[in-house]
């Protein structure tokens, strides 16, 4: 089924940006996302501070991370995960990029202000606030999905 297709190259994008390309049978593409995830990856000790998020250590994190190269993830990551999703399902839904679009905005500014938020007076750190921020940058893609999608309508 398209359905369980579609699925399946999200997730597997979401684990590793460019592995949903390959499951399309678009190599290049895909080597070129791994690529650019591993450079951004390497060059901003994310793995590092991943694994300090995970062990608590937040300042450790944010100390570690690189955010000039950090801050260009998100986009890189909401994007190959887009692109996989179309490619799987040419026939998808109209402005189905908006919620990847808002998504990438959204967590984007939560990095920016990850070592200054606090929730429950605590700071999140690069890894946790900017996953945080995905659910109101998928909502906000879907609500200005839906506000065009009816406008387009009445048209």
């Amino acid at each position: 089924m398209k359905n369980d297709k579609t699925i399946e190259v999200i997730l597997w994008s979401i684990a590793l940006p460019g592995f949903g390309q390959i499951l399309n049978k678009q190599l290049f593409k895909g080597i070129l996302f791994i690529l650019l995830e591993f450079i951004i990856n390497v060059s901003s000790n994310f793995n590092t501070a991943i694994r300090l998020s995970f062990l608590g250590d937040i300042e450790g994190a944010i100390n570690v991370t690189d955010y000039q190269w950090l801050m260009f993830y998100p986009c890189v990551y909401m994007f190959a995960i887009w692109d996989a999703h179309r490619t799987a399902t040419p026939e998808s839904s109209r402005f189905i990029f908006l919620p990847y679009v808002f998504s990438a905005y959204f967590v984007t500014v939560g990095l920016m202000y990850s070592s200054h938020i606090m929730i429950f007076g605590k700071i999140l750190g690069p890894v946790w606030l900017p996953m945080l921020f995905v659910i109101p940058g998928v909502l906000v893609g879907f609500i200005i999905r839906a506000i065009i999608l009816i406008l387009r309508r009445n048209q």
